[in-house]
């Protein structure tokens, strides 16, 4: 009776665990270009009470390029300019930033389902559990998204985005 509870068990496990393998999805299977594509078109984002973001992604080879602007009262008093790159050794796209204050970065995103990405500095590519700083962006539908910004594993901030044209 034992021997029979016990094979069993181990076969109900191992049947539990070659499910499981199976149907965890990998970022492997994720085409990081064209889910990036989800990006292409003029985002806007409403942050005050006068205060908009306006954000343009232009497809660039296979990257991206953008341009964000910050408005308030219809004047512009913050521009970054991005370059985006996929980057087949990481799985992971890269952008750089530059401000005309002469700000730079470097961050590492990517996706890790169809509709949810997830972002850190460059310098914490290799072990983004533990950055100190991260953002998640959702995709809610294809002309709207959310991001969630994250210091220290506690969420800070939320902004959403909707498409004003493709």
């Amino acid at each position: 009776m034992k021997a029979i509870r016990l094979i069993t068990i181990i076969a109900a496990f191992l049947l539990f665990y070659a499910n499981g393998i199976q149907a965890q999805p990998t970022l492997q299977n994720l085409n990081q270009i064209e889910l990036h594509k989800q990006f292409i078109g003029t985002w806007k984002c409403d942050v005050a009470k006068d205060t908009i973001i306006f954000y343009e992604i232009k497809p660039y080879g296979t990257g991206l390029e953008a341009f964000m602007k910050y408005v308030t009262n219809g004047n512009v008093y913050y521009e970054q300019k991005r370059l985006c790159g996929y980057d087949k050794n990481f799985d992971k796209y890269i952008y750089a930033y530059l401000d005309k204050e002469g700000n730079f970065g470097l961050i590492a995103h990517w996706f890790l389902s169809k509709n949810k990405l997830e972002g850190v500095e460059f310098s914490d590519i290799s072990n983004p559990e533990k950055a100190s700083w991260k953002f998640e962006v959702e995709f809610k539908s294809p002309n709207m998204y959310t991001t969630v910004y994250f210091d220290n594993n506690k969420p800070v901030g939320t902004t959403t985005w909707t498409r004003v044209k493709d």
